[in-house]
């Protein structure tokens, strides 16, 4: 009798596809990153401690220097200064995702991920959410801080509650930004380096700490017409707080609506783009 032997497939295993794999793959991955930062704990105190310092130094240093509409009560500093510091807090995740992609690729993890039959975008869109969910962590924390030195809303829960969730879908456009850096780099270094260069004209070149009054023409245009600078509108808007601007542009006088387009538009863009670098790196 002659046995027979199959031949084994090579190659990584296929999953079924379709969306609900997708979703249940991302959020196995989203699982794994949240229980290594429970593991790593240092990861989220010093995520916490910079925007603490910021708070701190701007409202106490800053603050009775600062002239808002008029005013240069520090106590009304304190609360145009918030919604900056939330914007700069979720956007400045954007480092901490393009190097835990960029560690990910180095130690060779993506190439054990290969293996599995699971949907190729899964282990993006996981680690995206899990760095979405330490960031909906910092700004709790952070919100409480702001409590504590004299920050005040003077809107509805349901705005209140509406300005987080416009910073929060902000915060997740930024990380797939994030996600393409750390794909685009060789260390998890050059990607913290990558995702912090940028950041920083993007965020001070905007309303977040001054009013953009006082600033040259040109460099007003391109600070009223930046993406973080709309969330930090809309986030006044809803807060209730002062330094909502008398401007002419678009997006300051509909920061919501500018929010939300610009927040869809970067996920739109730099997801396809972190996905298509993804799938060529382990090809």
């Amino acid at each position: 009798m002659t046995a027979v032997t199959e031949t084994p497939r090579t190659g990584a295993p296929i999953g079924d596809g379709g969306i609900g794999q997708s979703v249940r793959d991302s959020l196995v991955v989203a699982r794994r990153n949240l229980i290594r930062m429970t593991r790593i704990p240092e990861v989220v105190i010093f995520g916490l401690i910079q925007p603490i310092m910021f708070v701190v130094l701007f409202s106490y240093v800053f603050g009775g220097s600062m002239s808002i509409g008029g005013s240069t009560n520090a106590g009304v500093y304190r609360e145009f200064l918030m919604s900056g510091i939330f914007a700069q807090t979720v956007t400045f995740a954007t480092a901490g995702a393009g190097a835990g992609i960029a560690d990910d690729m180095h130690k060779g993890l993506i190439d054990r991920f290969r293996s599995l039959p699971m949907a190729r975008g899964a282990v993006l869109t996981g680690r995206t959410l899990a760095d979405l969910v330490q960031t909906a962590l910092t700004l709790l924390v952070l919100a409480v801080v702001a409590l504590l030195v004299g920050w005040r809303t003077h809107t509805n829960i349901g705005e209140v509650l509406g300005a987080f969730g416009l910073l929060l879908l902000l915060g997740y456009a930024f990380t797939w930004i994030g996600a393409l850096i750390g794909l685009s780099v060789r260390t998890p270094e050059a990607a913290t380096s990558g995702g912090l260069v940028w950041l920083f004209p993007v965020t001070f070149v905007s309303n977040a700490f001054v009013p953009t009054d006082n600033m040259t023409p040109w460099l007003r245009h391109i600070a009223e017409w930046n993406p973080f600078s709309a969330i930090v509108q809309a986030a006044r808007q809803l807060f209730g707080n002062p330094g909502v601007a008398d401007s002419s542009a678009w997006p300051m006088q509909h920061p919501v609506w500018a929010s939300l387009i610009w927040s869809v538009l970067i996920i739109a863009v730099f997801r396809t783009l972190a996905v298509r670098k993804y799938r060529n790196a382990t090809a």
